[in-house]
């Protein structure tokens, strides 16, 4: 029987990778719908793009639903923490989510322009404040937050926006900016596509020096010595190799190669969050200044009879969860082409 303190460097390494597995998916999601306004050129361009997203957008929220209940169960203190210090940012990532998933079902009820108009700005608002306010969080982990005993917050709503953490912020626009260009060159034919690849180079340049900077400055911000932690060097090849996989992705991405270059933005996204799970071990809340050590994992955890409960029924259900996911992407694998006469009338989801 594994012991309690390796259970919850488990769950500890399950929760990073389901937040991983929605920012990789999630993050095209919100890609496609921040560069929307760039790459369509009308109604119809319009409508591709949301139809690229629009069969598995939902889907792909499912993963940060699952993390949220994960770290409920397996570290509630941890759970109670976050959102004791980041409750007005979840709030307002939460609002502009749900504003978000709304444009997607209420565009397409009314043909009148100024409401298509409406439901687009939300569409595009919810997926850019909510990509910056998760690159924001993430950072402040990674760089650690002032912390008081107990492990609780203390610096308030202006204590997250440290310039690091807007850099982060930004840089994960970015890096998501691209994952969308990426995906949308992928499933989509034609100008669209071509579009999509043309805006990659600069927008995976841009990505690319964000990341850069922000891998630099927690990488030299100092921090309380913690039992246990890796050693500095794991963190920053790991973020060293998502901004070479952010590189790579943008010059295969306008040479044509959509495939591999997805498989780049994906594998950035992946290094970036393994460099903030890393970074931030064995605390799940670490702390910038010396009065404490942050809360830790033994520390967060909920009780072993929990752990093995969880642990069983995640590998019973799991499986069935990414089989059903992976085939909803099977099924709508297809690109999608502009017709030759793009049709009048409002979208209603379906493919134009």
């Amino acid at each position: 029987m594994p012991t309690f303190a390796n259970l919850g460097t488990t769950w500890f390494a399950l929760i990073g990778l389901l937040w991983a597995g929605y920012l990789f998916l999630e993050g095209f999601d919100f890609g496609v719908s921040v560069m929307r306004p760039l790459v369509s050129r009308d109604e119809t361009d319009t409508r591709l793009c949301l139809n690229v997203i629009g069969p598995v957008w939902d889907g792909n929220e499912v993963w940060v639903l699952t993390a949220g209940g994960a770290t409920f169960a397996a570290f509630p203190l941890w759970y109670a923490r976050l959102f004791n210090g980041f409750y007005l940012a979840l709030f307002l990532a939460l609002v502009f989510l749900i504003a978000r998933g709304v444009s997607f079902e209420f565009r397409g009820k009314v043909a009148a322009p100024a409401w298509r108009r409406t439901w687009d700005g939300a569409n595009f608002l919810g997926s850019l404040v909510a990509a910056v306010v998760w690159g924001v969080a993430f950072t402040d982990l990674a760089h650690g937050l002032p912390l008081g005993p107990g492990g609780r917050y203390q610096g308030g709503l202006p204590g997250l926006l440290h310039p690091v953490a807007v850099l982060g912020g930004v840089a994960t626009l970015a890096l998501v900016s691209l994952h969308g260009l990426v995906f949308l060159s992928l499933k989509t034919t034609g100008d669209l596509a071509e579009r999509a690849r043309r805006l990659s180079l600069p927008v995976g340049v841009a990505a690319a020096a964000l990341l850069a900077g922000v891998v630099a400055w927690v990488a030299t911000a100092g921090r309380p010595a913690v039992g246990g932690q890796l050693p500095g060097a794991v963190p920053l090849g790991l973020g060293a190799a998502g901004v070479a996989a952010v590189a790579t992705a943008a010059v295969l991405a306008r040479s044509g190669r959509d495939k591999a270059a997805f498989g780049a933005t994906g594998l950035a996204v992946l290094a970036a969050m393994g460099a903030v799970w890393s970074r931030m071990f064995p605390a799940v809340f670490p702390a910038s200044n010396r009065a404490t050590n942050g809360l830790t994992i033994a520390a967060a955890a909920s009780q072993h009879n929990t752990l093995v409960v969880m642990t069983v029924v995640a590998a019973c259900f799991v499986p069935f969860v990414l089989a059903y996911q992976g085939w909803t992407y099977w099924v709508f694998r297809q690109r999608l082409s502009r017709p030759p006469a793009a049709a009048p009338g409002p979208s209603t989801g379906a493919r134009p």
